[in-house]
């Protein structure tokens, strides 16, 4: 049993790939909370997934024992599409690591993380990682951080995860530094629930920080915003695999770690939720995190039509353990029954479209992502569509809106006319420019704003291709804006294709337009009879290609005689096909190649 004031909690907070993860393994090994023979490399990313992209999806806890005290450690990830995994790990802690790399210095994410940190009134500790590599600018970086921070230069830890260097330091500064958790022991039970997963045999598992109280198994819990009532079969903490208390012992106040809920319903235990005791009365719920707003908005359709009801399963057990996605149910004519799913960015939706695959076994089909646009209808009334085919009759349309977003680039001094003539081309607005202070490396903060839609597609691939991957990017969502967008249909055979249906800036609609209708021509196998490609705003065609008809070689069986015999031949066929065209345009298959070539435009 821990007393409060011998425990530590503390996230790792960086840009992506500073060595958040491999910072967490040397802080294991040294305290010896996993034997040697069981320790590899990114111990705390255990998602295929992670380790083979190198990058942290998933928030992770761990408690360690050092010098008489509790360390509970939460790993976050680094990339701008899992910010929220950030902000739930830093409202369960007192305290955070700043990490950064000396070979790259302060980076446009080390910025957002730090600020989400400071809004939390986290104690900060600041530390300088990979000083063991030859191209490492350490003064340089610290200069920088003491910029940032406004600390003294002492205060920066020199480590290097890698080789284990300063790493003692670290552990010492966290017990020093970083404040006990506050809450009292005899006050009604309450936890914060920061993250949760499903188990086949245990149900519901969340993981919680203990903030008044304490809990222990066979006691009656209901949470607070969903209502949902259970018994905890299991409380324990995370070592970092989960280890059960002894029947009896409780997990107390200040402590990280787990509650066994035994709920088979998914829904019943929300993220950002307060847990409570059955009998305890005028319990006010903990300060949750941010509503997550999910921006980016795709179609997730079952390749194969009857894996819907897995599908919904399979999503229903992601959003447990990923409380950033959102999604609701979509009919679509050319791709039967599916979800409009919320992402928090493009990366947030090809990672969801992995996990599904891997660890559900679905191949699915996604529809080219789109923003959530307002729309101000003629008789004062506003809604949101998230789908260009929820567009009203443009008669009704005042105006439409889209979202803005405030974004900051950092770049050595070197690539600012590239980057500024990128933004500009993507309709950013500049703001201004910082210089960050720091000995031989120029390097500056570029601020801008621009509509998000614009950094949807392939804004991040190209901003590292004109830095020469230099750059890096934060965003945050700022406010909607009126906008000249209309909606673009395409139409196959002259029918219009619901799931091709776009929102497309008036001015770059013709643009826009020959690139689907092209890709489509290459996509769709040729018919019997002609098939028209058009792209159209409201009734005006804007963009056409067609599709020539098979023909079958009909003179083949001649082998010789007048050539009016051969005329004879191919008039008769022409007559054929004029016919076949005057019957009808015919059922164009669209094969799902040519659903993946718009995507993909």
């Amino acid at each position: 049993m821990a007393e409060q004031s011998k425990i530590r909690n503390f996230s790792i907070i960086a840009h992506i790939d500073h060595g958040k993860s491999t910072l967490a393994d040397r802080l294991l090994e040294y305290t010896k909370t996993v034997e040697k023979r069981k320790m590899k490399e990114q111990l705390l990313d255990t998602m295929e997934l992670e380790r083979e992209r190198g990058i942290t999806i998933k928030l992770q806890p761990a408690r360690m024992e050092h010098d008489g005290y509790i360390l509970n450690l939460i790993d976050t990830p680094g990339h701008i599409d899992f910010n929220y995994e950030v902000s739930r790990s830093l409202a369960a802690v007192e305290g955070a690591l700043l990490l950064v790399d000396a070979s790259q210095g302060v980076q446009a994410q080390t910025l957002g993380n730090l600020y989400l940190a400071m809004e939390q009134n986290l104690t900060i500790i600041p530390i300088i990682n990979k000083i063991d590599l030859p191209n490492a600018h350490v003064e340089d970086t610290k200069a920088e951080i003491v910029n940032l921070l406004g600390c003294e230069e002492e205060e920066i830890i020199l480590t290097s995860a890698k080789t284990g260097e300063g790493v003692e330091k670290i552990l010492q500064e966290i017990i020093d530094k970083i404040p006990a958790p506050t809450g009292k022991s005899d006050k009604s039970p309450r936890a914060i629930i920061f993250d949760s997963k499903y188990d086949d045999y245990k149900g519901v598992v969340a993981f919680v920080r203990m903030v008044d109280g304490s809990f222990e198994s066979g006691v009656k819990i209901r949470m607070l915003a969903t209502k949902t009532s259970s018994e905890v079969l299991e409380v324990g903490y995370f070592k970092p695999e989960m280890v059960g208390h002894p029947q009896g012992v409780p997990l107390q106040v200040g402590e990280i770690g787990y509650i066994v809920t035994g709920l088979k319903d998914i829904e019943g235990c929300r993220v950002g939720d307060t847990i409570t005791s059955q009998e305890s009365k005028d319990i006010k719920p903990l300060p949750g995190y941010r509503e997550v707003k999910p921006m980016v908005f795709a179609g997730l359709f079952p390749k194969e039509g009857h894996n819907y009801n897995q599908l919904r399963e399979a999503m229903l057990k992601l959003k447990l353990s990923d409380a950033a996605l959102s999604f609701e149910p979509e009919r679509s004519e050319a791709l039967g029954v599916g979800f409009r799913c919320g992402f928090l960015g493009l990366l947030h939706l090809e990672i969801t479209k992995e996990r599904l695959k891997r660890e559900h076994n679905i191949e699915l089909i996604i529809t080219t992502p789109s923003v959530a646009y307002k729309i101000f209808t003629t008789d004062k009334k506003e809604q949101i569509i998230k789908s260009a085919l929820d567009l009203p009759d443009p008669s009704r349309i005042g105006h439409i809106e889209e979202p803005w977003v405030k974004i900051d680039i950092i770049t050595p001094e070197e690539h600012i006319g590239g980057i500024m003539k990128l933004v500009t081309e993507k309709r950013g607005e500049y703001k201004n420019t910082e210089y960050l202070k720091s000995g031989g490396l120029e390097r500056v903060i570029l601020h801008y704003e621009l509509p998000l839609s614009a950094i949807l597609v392939d804004f991040f691939d190209k901003l590292k291709s004109v830095s020469s991957g230099y750059a890096s990017l934060n965003y945050e969502i700022l406010d909607y804006r009126k906008a000249n967008v209309v909606r673009m249909n395409i139409l196959v055979a002259e029918e219009p294709i619901g799931a091709f249906a776009s929102l497309v800036y008036r001015d770059e609609a013709y643009r826009a337009g020959r690139s689907i209708v092209k890709s489509l021509k290459e996509a769709i196998p040729r018919q019997m009879f002609e098939i028209k490609l058009q792209a159209a705003i409201g009734a005006k065609v804007i963009a056409s290609e067609r599709i020539p008809p098979m023909r079958k070689d009909v003179i083949a069986k001649l082998y010789g005689g007048d050539v009016t015999r051969k005329r004879k031949l191919l008039e008769k066929q022409k007559k054929g096909k004029k016919k076949m065209k005057a019957m009808g345009r015919g059922s164009v298959d669209i094969p799902t190649e040519a659903f993946l070539a718009v995507l993909k435009k």
